[in-house]
């Protein structure tokens, strides 16, 4: 015992053996740092436990601290912490902005509503895709809205306008899986971004980036214009809509949405139930406060569609999805904030009356 003691003291006084060992440490500090943002999110120790979201920034401010570099300059690889976010921002619908002035406060954007940091590489690349007809007020703000917030989070993103032809009832899900359809054509993306067109984020620590390993739902709390507020903080696992973010794997391994969800809710609770029959955990952002654009008031989950989806999903949705989607691309055209995409969805199955009796879904 004594001879092994000896060895040991020896090796901590030789100078080469210390050098090992801090050099040891330091590669030690660096992997668990680097494993601890590979799920591409911000850590959330810099962030204030308690917002006060009854005061709050633009969503504009100190964005023109961003600034391209020269042409000579080398590109640095974005921070992990964007220097200018501030947490709740300030959102109001009382004056609806015209195109222009949205297009003029985001002169970095490009043809097509994407957008690549003028003054570091992104290390994020992230497709927002919407699902739309005829809501032209609600677009307004949001694009006023999202755009900047986006850049606030130094991102290289697109946004994806799909809108549904026709007068048809509205598929949402449908929608949602042409957009990943059509944003795959065009870019390798590492985060789907499915959101409302009348849901504006609140929080710009809403970091809008998929996790590696789960899906993510980006809605715990939603603000209406009269001022009262659905709390969904403890959203139960059967929900995951409204505003979701899941990589293109997730989105293959669920089969996407459900094609045949014709102008009903439900669709949020089938694929919580896709995602839990692959065996994947939803997770919620904790800083996922939103507000409605919109007199409608915002409905909580109903248990009732829960249950339907969990019988009705089971059955169907290996076969109903992204390997079953049939539409008519009728128009992809570059917009200067956005990528519009108009398709014929078809229109829903007429049912016999034998069917409405048995309670078929179309």
């Amino acid at each position: 015992m004594a001879f092994g003691r000896k060895i040991s003291l020896s090796r901590v006084e030789n100078p080469c053996f210390l050098l090992f060992l801090i050099i040891f440490q330091a590669i030690f500090i660096l992997i668990l740092y680097r494993g601890s943002t590979s799920g591409a999110f911000q850590s959330d120790s810099h962030v204030p436990k308690q917002l006060d979201y009854s005061v709050g920034e633009d969503v504009y401010t100190n964005l023109s601290l961003f600034t391209r570099l020269p042409d000579n300059a080398t590109m640095p690889a974005c921070t992990s912490k964007s220097s200018i976010h501030v947490g709740p921002l300030t959102i109001t619908f009382g004056k609806l902005p015209s195109e222009r002035a949205i297009i003029r406060k985001n002169p970095y954007v490009r043809s097509g509503g994407c957008y690549s940091p003028p003054h570091c590489q992104a290390s994020y690349k992230t497709a927002v895709i919407v699902p739309h007809r005829n809501r032209v007020r609600q677009l307004r703000h949001f694009l006023y809205y999202l755009h900047p917030f986006l850049q606030r989070q130094q991102l290289n993103y697109c946004i994806y306008l799909i809108h549904q032809a026709g007068s048809g009832p509205f598929n949402r899900a449908k929608l949602l899986n042409v957009g990943v359809r059509e944003a795959l054509k065009d870019d390798d993306w590492d985060c789907l971004l499915l959101h409302n067109v009348d849901l504006i984020p609140r929080n710009d620590y809403n970091y809008y980036a998929c996790n590696e390993n789960y899906p993510k739902h980006m809605v715990i709390e939603i603000d209406n214009l009269q001022q009262s507020s659905i709390f969904l903080c403890s959203i139960p696992h059967w929900f995951f809509g409204g505003v979701t973010a899941l990589t293109p794997e997730h989105y293959m391994k669920i089969n996407g949405l459900p094609n045949t969800f014709w102008d009903r809710t439900g669709d949020a609770e089938d694929i919580a139930e896709r995602i839990r029959i692959v065996g994947m955990t939803a997770l919620r952002s904790v800083f996922g406060r939103y507000k409605k654009v919109g007199s409608r008031q915002a409905s909580s989950p109903d248990r009732n569609f829960a249950r339907s989806a969990k019988l009705h999903t089971r059955k169907t949705w290996k076969d109903d999805g992204m390997n079953s989607l049939d539409f008519k691309l009728l128009l992809k055209k570059q917009h200067p904030l956005y990528t519009n995409i108009t398709v014929d969805i078809g229109a829903p199955p007429v049912l016999l009356p034998q069917d409405r009796r048995e309670g078929k879904k179309t």
